[in-house]
């Protein structure tokens, strides 16, 4: 972390993620997996389930209270300590719907226009999108610095969100005359945090794609896995000798990735391994590898879901705890831009 989140804030760590679907082996690669590791850095890490952000499109109620179960279940899973960092989901912590509202007031129109999430998702039917979806960077923005947090892990695909949230900062700071919020860092890093299609190497693997052929879920059994990466698209050249033989072959670069992502190793040391071979060969490898490390996953999620009633005592706890930290931020927040509160909660 740099010197320059260190100068003043305490350095600390916050991401999310949307409760909608299965996660993916993306998710998982792309972020939970960083999200484990930063726990055990020593600097104070909060996981927010962004159930606010969820229903910027419609969701099914049922639908999406199972969902946030399950994805608390998938981090805890994967190696989150409920103890050693905050969990939690965002609709149980006011103050970030709070905080998002003053945001709406600082970003700017033509900020939000430029998004490229909100022209990807709203396309050419912007005009029946939901105003929540518009604002959808502003309410990241204040998720973010309702705790000061110094450094986001993101996929490649939100670093803008996170740059707007430096804008909004920047501009709250020069209105108001103050330096209280931090100019927050996108950790970006890994050589698997843009994992694509299994069935099309130059897009990205998604929740949210029709085909389930397209992508690993955390909740697949080993069989599925298995099979999965046995059908993955790929050409008919063997893999090559050096990385830069993968630069016009998108699907066999995909599974090279994610084979040094799941081995923790780097793609390199895999292209020396299976150099010259064929993927008859490396497929099946790269399925055992898989199974050998979702499948205990998606087993331990089976238990914890079994439980609901834990798992919303974990939120909960977690809910407090960024409470805590929230709420004398928000309160001098309130105080800068000159509102009269006479209550303190």
């Amino acid at each position: 972390m740099t010197d320059a989140a260190k100068s003043k804030f305490t350095p600390r760590v916050f991401s999310g993620i949307q409760p909608t679907n299965h996660l993916q082996l993306g998710n998982y690669l792309g972020a939970v997996k960083r999200f484990v590791e930063m726990q055990n850095s020593g600097v104070e890490t909060i996981y927010c389930i962004v159930d606010l952000h969820a229903i910027t499109v419609w969701q099914n109620p049922g639908d999406l209270r199972n969902a946030t179960r399950e994805l608390a279940a998938s981090y805890i899973a994967s190696g989150l300590d409920p103890k050693r960092s905050i969990l939690f989901n965002q609709s149980q912590v006011p103050a970030h719907a709070e905080l998002a509202w003053i945001f709406n007031c600082v970003a700017r129109m033509g900020w939000m226009n430029r998004m490229t999430q909100w022209k990807d998702k709203a396309g050419k039917d912007a005009e029946k999108a939901s105003l929540g979806l518009f604002a959808y960077p502003s309410l990241m923005a204040a998720d973010i610095l309702l705790y000061h947090a110094t450094h986001v892990p993101v996929g490649e695909d939100q670093k803008q969100h996170v740059e707007l949230t430096r804008d909004i900062a920047a501009k709250f700071n020069h209105d108001y005359g103050v330096d209280f919020f931090p100019m927050t860092e996108p950790v970006i890093e890994g050589v698997a945090t843009r994992v694509m299609s299994l069935r099309d190497g130059t897009r990205k693997m998604s929740k949210s794609d029709p085909s389930d052929a397209s992508r690993i879920n955390l909740t697949d059994d080993a069989d599925t896995i298995a099979q999965k990466f046995r059908k993955a698209r790929t050409d008919a050249e063997p893999l090559p000798a050096t990385l830069e033989g993968l630069k016009d072959r998108p699907e066999a670069r995909n599974l090279v990735n994610i084979y040094a992502a799941l081995a923790e190793t780097s793609p390199e040391a895999v292209i020396g391994e299976f150099a010259g071979k064929g993927f008859g060969a490396f497929k099946p490898a790269l399925a055992d590898l898989a199974v050998a490390k979702l499948s205990p996953l998606a087993a331990e999620m089976q238990r914890l879901m079994a439980d609901p009633a834990e798992i919303d005592r974990i939120l909960g706890d977690g809910a407090d705890r960024a409470a805590a930290i929230a709420q004398p931020i928000l309160d001098r927040v309130y105080d800068i831009t000159g509102m009269v509160r006479s209550r303190r909660r």
